[in-house]
């Protein structure tokens, strides 16, 4: 009986060191994705002639997701938004770092439906790079985006959604350092 239950304990402690490393490995492996599949369209708005679509609207939707282990607040200015397709458009994302020490983060965007992806281009994104915030300090970052006017017009919702995760390497080592602290 307590060879089983030793067994199950390593598995779970297993799965659960698997689960903690996919969540670091998921930054480096969306740059990987993004490098080789283009999937950050970098100015690619801007250098772009697109005709706006003036006969319809499409509601775009935002919402912003901290990874557990990441001690930021982070939120869109603006819930939703209704866009002409083609039209360059602006939205902000306010976030603010609640640790006491300087963190780095990387969002990771995804468009609701999957298949909406294509028709949603980033021209301008706080996504394309890493983010670095000093204790306490708040930042505005703007998204500059447009949906394409060759979305289907059965799609009247897209969502736009980021996950930002923790990127800093000794993050274990300061969480482990906090925990200490509060129990002095």
């Amino acid at each position: 009986m307590k060879s089983n239950n030793k067994k199950t304990v390593l598995s779970l402690v297993g799965l659960v060191v698997l689960m903690f490393g996919f969540g670091f490995a998921m930054v480096p492996l969306y740059n990987l994705i993004c490098q080789y599949t283009g999937l950050k369209p970098i100015g690619k708005a801007v250098n772009r002639q697109v005709a706006i679509d003036t006969s319809r609207q499409v509601l775009v939707e935002f919402d912003g997701i901290v990874n557990s282990n990441l001690p930021w607040s982070f939120v869109p200015s603006t819930r939703q938004v209704k866009v002409n397709p083609g039209k360059l458009s602006t939205v902000e994302y306010i976030v603010t770092n609640e640790a006491q020490n300087e963190v780095t983060g990387q969002a990771i965007p995804s468009v609701i439906p999957w298949y909406g992806n294509k028709y949603f281009t980033k021209a301008e994104c706080f996504c394309f790079n890493k983010q670095t915030l000093k204790p306490g300090e708040t930042k505005r970052m703007p998204v500059k985006f447009y949906v394409d006017p060759s979305l289907p017009d059965d799609i009247k919702t897209l969502r736009l959604s980021y996950t930002f995760m923790n990127i800093n390497k000794d993050y274990g080592q300061q969480k482990q350092a906090v925990q200490m602290a509060q129990h002095k």
